[in-house]
């Protein structure tokens, strides 16, 4: 009690206080009454350490309240809607609170009293969401009565020019978080220093200075708030000192710092009239009044060991110059209200809920007594912190999440397996019908199909084949006359082909004469030889006679100009008559002149007629191809009318042929048909010849099935049954195996075997659904998995099981006490395989090797540590990770680095009976491997059972 030292600045306060408040918020004189009471147990009562004490104070004060104001505590409490007892106790003064954040939406924040603490908590949790909604460490935080007591003990010393709190609690106990959660709604910065490994003290100079200049400077409402756990150097608490008595620290600024800060207020100072002689004297004191109106100094600590009574008694300022909050044990109502919000999504039944939540309240408060019975009998040390409660709580949901789904798994695959094997049996029966139904049917089968057969190789051999020989003897003879006509046609074709090519030649040239080539030839008088020549043989061809007339010597001659001029009056008609002279029935007189006349003359050519005339020329080459298509279809008329014949008896040939091939063909589709009806038989007698084989595999098969696993269905029906109730059981047995977790770890198997039993008998008091003999083994471990601890060196006993499972299932990185090395032997040989780097705090590059291992997923091993860890690995240990562009890291030291969710980290000591403070002890899971009497005596039968009896 070495804080309990009073004096006029504790008097101040309660004045100061009470002038916070405002009379038009009075009700009446028993409310000042209120504040002046409300006021007295912030500044005395909240720095009292028990219960004696507290009792004296409140009987003290209910005396005074008689003495000099002769009024009841009732009266005093007025509007609040507690009612106290009249004897005044603690559970009364919980509810007497004052505080400016009630109404977040007040213009004025007003200090006054609050009627009904039950409203404030909906406020308060509508600040933390506000405050996560900002921050990039938001606060998981249970806001019950007990939190926002402490917030509204925090915000009225926050609300107080030169007001500083020393929060005192061991760790865990939330002073940090509610400290930050109160200066955000007092709207001020949260300054807290960042201890590395290099951190000196040069760093903290610079840190207080800038807290400073953004408190005197900037005149910006600034807590700096520092916690015990980062005390590397006691000169901190001598600089600390130095701000709650002056307001700054001796020659910490150098000259021309000094003048940049009188430069940076100057401004302010004259809008206040304060910048007197504007010397930088003058301004630098009002720099440090105004650092001391705006700078809130919060301190954290610790009450645990000598070094909280010997830094009070060096240090007196923080005592003298803090208001004093003693952070005492989670009362019931907070330990209830912690567990109803975080179990509240756990899957339980409406009767088993109240009894869990009333279990978790039993480890806490049973821990606690048996950790004084444990310093008492073994004098040894451990914490019980809230801490341990939340971790007992999330480690529940989280062993209870996992259990379930692996039995819900194991019995779903136990009911499928006898679903199938019962499926299997109603298989067997289905098919052994099948094969009695299919047996007849594929008899039947058979039977159609040789019928069917049969059938069709008689209509094969009896009138397909005789009507196929037919067919093709009268195909071979029609074949025969087909070729000698072809042989024919090809020899006329041959003839025609010399005549052919020069008649249409010819034709041609008659196309290319136009009506005046015919009209030119038409108007000549004395037209020249080859011109007369040339119509003479058309008047031969067309047989017109000629005209008789008188030559030169005046004898009658034969003239065909004449009448060959007149068939060019029509010059159209005249080629049209010659396009459409009949070719093939030319008089043989006619082609006889032609030939004999006029075809052997050397003027009767159409280049010595092209001279004369390009008509003339045309009608010449006319004339000349129609003598030689006259000369060739003599030869190839006969040739024709052979052809005819030969034609006509290929056409009667093929009518007949055609006949025959029709019958063939009908024969052949009834044929086919029959063919078809035979394959849809023969594959209708497959199917179920297929259908029958593979009915009568999957029977055999089945069989087999049945006849292997015949044994086996008892048994899986026996574990299917067991795995209802162990599913059920899981709640109680989960629970007490959270409880040895978050507890129970750095007690001997003695306390912890007191403590289980205690628990087990508990929980079925409270009708907890748990297994009828508890083990923890059989709850969280795996066979396989202890058997291959055993093989790395991990001892049989069932307490080292029990650490073993403890280590690799506690969300926390495991702390072991290991003065006889077997714990570190077992790790190392378990993460051997896995690249483990062993550390040493010793080593001047362990936070390097620990940097690469974070990253890559290495195991790290930290090995004989002492009584405190460095400062630079509370990151690590809390587990402070982050995003930073969708990548999960942490920041060590001064590095910000990536973390594998692979890396996991151990750390031992070699020291029998190490002393640590809560605030390490909430930051691991603490695990004690060292050999009791009774582990020895367990591990040495373990030794002489594998040597005498291997077979067990």
């Amino acid at each position: 009690k070495s804080h309990y030292t009073f004096n006029l600045r504790d008097f101040s306060r309660v004045v100061q206080g009470i002038l916070l408040t405002r009379k038009d918020d009075f009700a009446g004189p028993n409310e000042f009454v209120a504040v002046w009471m409300h006021e007295l147990l912030r500044v005395f009562y909240d720095r009292l350490t028990d219960m004696d004490d507290c009792t004296w104070f409140l009987g003290m004060t209910r005396g005074l309240l008689s003495k000099h104001f002769e009024v009841a505590p009732a009266k005093v409490f007025g509007r609040i809607s507690h009612k106290p007892h009249d004897n005044l106790e603690d559970e009364d003064v919980r509810h007497l609170m004052y505080c400016d954040f009630e109404d977040p939406k007040a213009k004025v924040k007003a200090y006054k009293l609050v009627e009904d603490l039950g409203a404030l908590q909906p406020v308060m949790n509508a600040y933390l969401e506000e405050y996560n909604s900002i921050s990039s460490k938001p606060m998981d935080l249970v806001l019950f009565s007990f939190a926002v007591e402490h917030i509204s003990r925090i915000s009225r010393v926050l609300k107080m020019p030169r007001g500083n709190a020393l929060l005192v609690g061991i760790g865990g106990s939330g002073r940090q978080s509610l400290t930050r959660l109160a200066g955000y709604i007092a709207d001020m910065d949260v300054k807290q220093i960042e201890v590395s490994k290099t951190y000196s003290m040069a760093d903290w100079r610079e840190d207080i200075k800038g807290v400073l200049r953004q408190a005197g400077g900037e005149r910006k409402g600034t807590i700096f708030l520092f916690a015990d756990t980062q005390i590397k150097d006691e000169a901190y608490l001598e600089d600390i000192n130095g701000l709650l008595n002056a307001g700054e620290v001796p020659n910490l600024f150098a000259s021309d710092e000094r003048a940049q800060i009188c430069e940076m207020v100057r401004g302010a100072a004259r809008d206040l009239g304060r910048e007197g002689d504007g010397s930088n004297a003058t301004l630098y004191a009002f720099f440090v009044e105004q650092a001391r109106k705006y700078l809130h100094v919060v301190l954290a600590m610790s009450p645990i060991g000598d070094a909280f009574r010997n830094r009070l008694r060096m240090f007196p300022s923080l005592v003298n110059c803090c208001t004093i909050d003693w952070f005492r044990a989670w009362p019931e109502d907070a330990l209830d209200a912690v567990a109803n919000k975080f179990l509240a999504e756990v899957e339980l039944e409406a009767d088993v809920r109240p009894g869990v939540i009333e279990m978790c309240k039993t480890f806490h408060v049973s821990s606690i007594k048996l950790a004084t019975d444990f310093l008492n009998g073994e004098r040894r040390n451990v914490y019980v912190t809230p801490t341990s409660y939340l971790e007992l709580i999330q480690t529940f949901k989280t062993l209870l999440a996992i259990k379930r789904k692996e039995v819900a798994q194991l019995r779903k695959r136990y009911d499928n397996g006898l679903s199938q094997l019962e499926e299997a049996g109603l298989a067997v029966n289905k098919m052994q019908d099948e094969l009695t139904e299919l047996k007849p049917q594929l008899v039947k089968a058979k039977a159609e199909t040789e019928e069917m057969q049969v059938v069709i190789d008689k209509e094969v051999k009896d009138v397909v084949e005789p009507k196929k020989d037919a067919v093709q003897a009268e195909e071979r003879a029609t074949s025969e006359v087909a070729a000698k006509a072809k042989a024919m046609k090809d020899e006329c074709e041959a003839d025609l082909a010399e005549a052919i090519p020069a008649l249409n030649a010819a034709i041609a040239a008659l196309d290319t004469l136009k009506k005046p080539d015919i009209d030119l030839v038409r108007a000549m008088g004395n037209p020249p030889s080859g011109v007369k020549l040339v119509m003479e043989a058309v008047c031969v061809m067309k047989e017109i006679k000629p005209s008789r007339v008188k030559d030169d010597s005046g004898k009658m001659v034969e003239d065909y100009w004449g009448p060959g001029k007149a068939l060019l009056n029509d010059s159209k008609g005249f080629l049209d008559s010659l396009k459409t002279y009949d070719k093939d029935n030319i008089k043989p007189a006619v082609m006889k002149r032609i030939r004999e006349k006029y075809k052997p003359m050397e003027e009767f050519t159409p280049d010595r007629v092209a001279k004369a005339s390009s008509a003339a020329e045309g009608i010449c080459k006319w004339i000349l191809a129609l003598e030689v298509y006259d000369r060739v279809a003599k030869v190839v008329a006969p040739k024709k009318e052979k052809l005819k014949l030969a034609e006509a008896e290929y056409a009667e040939a093929m009518k007949s042929l055609q006949a025959k091939q029709a019958e063939l063909q009908e024969v052949m589709d009834k044929l086919d048909t029959m063919k078809a009806k035979l394959d849809q038989l023969s594959k209708e007698k497959k199917n179920l010849e297929d259908k029958y084989d593979d009915c009568n595999t999957k029977l055999e098969r089945a069989e087999k099935l049945l006849s292997g696993l015949g044994g086996e269905k008892t048994r899986w029906t026996e574990i299917a049954a067991a795995l209802g109730p162990r599913y059920t059981n899981l709640t109680g047995d989960v629970l007490i195996s959270s409880g040895m977790i978050a507890y129970l770890g750095p007690f001997t198997v003695t306390y912890r075997t007191h403590s289980t039993e205690e628990w087990m008998v508990q929980c079925e008091e409270k009708s907890i659904p748990r297994s009828e003999k508890f083990n923890f083994q059989d709850t969280l471990g795996e066979p396989v998995k202890i058997r291959a601890w055993h093989s790395h060196g991990l001892p049989t006993d069932a307490f080292s099981c029990d650490n073993g499972i403890i280590t690799t299932t506690a969300r926390r990185w495991p702390l072991m006490i290991d003065p006889q090395g077997q714990a570190n032997k077992w790790v190392r040989n378990m993460e051997a395989e896995h690249g483990m780097h062993v550390i040493k705090l010793s080593q001047a590059t362990y936070l390097r090797t620990l940097e690469n291992a974070i990253q890559f997923g290495k195991p790290v091993l930290l090995e004989n540590v002492g009584e405190e860890l460095d400062p630079a690995l509370e990151p690590l240990l809390v587990k402070q990770t982050f995003k930073q562009g969708g990548v999960l890291c942490i920041r060590l030291g001064d590095s910000t680095i990536e973390y594998s969710d692979d890396f996991r980290f151990y750390v031992t000591t070699k020291l029998r009976n190490p002393h640590y403070l809560p605030e390490l002890q909430v930051k691991v899971t603490l695990l004690n491997f060292m050999i009791t009497r009774e582990g020895l005596e367990d591990q040495l039968l373990g030794i002489v059972v594998a040597k005498e009896r291997p077979d067990l």
